[in-house]
């Protein structure tokens, strides 16, 4: 494995773990954040699965009002 392959890794990992595509996108030293996303960072399930949770608290916190 070549040191620059760690890249798409390195993307997801972070992504996984909430970290900001902004700082993504600094730590890979890409000068534009589409190029992060687009082709290193992929959604995940957890991450799917994380926001599907969030929309639900939302959503329930509003109905309890």
């Amino acid at each position: 494995m070549r040191f620059h392959d760690l890249r798409h890794p390195c993307a997801s990992l972070l992504l996984a773990q909430h970290t900001d595509p902004r700082v993504i996108m600094e730590t890979l030293g890409h000068s534009r954040i589409s190029v992060t996303m687009d082709m290193y960072a992929h959604v995940m399930p957890t991450l799917q699965h994380d926001a599907a949770d969030a929309m639900d608290r939302s959503i329930g916190a509003e109905r309890d009002l």
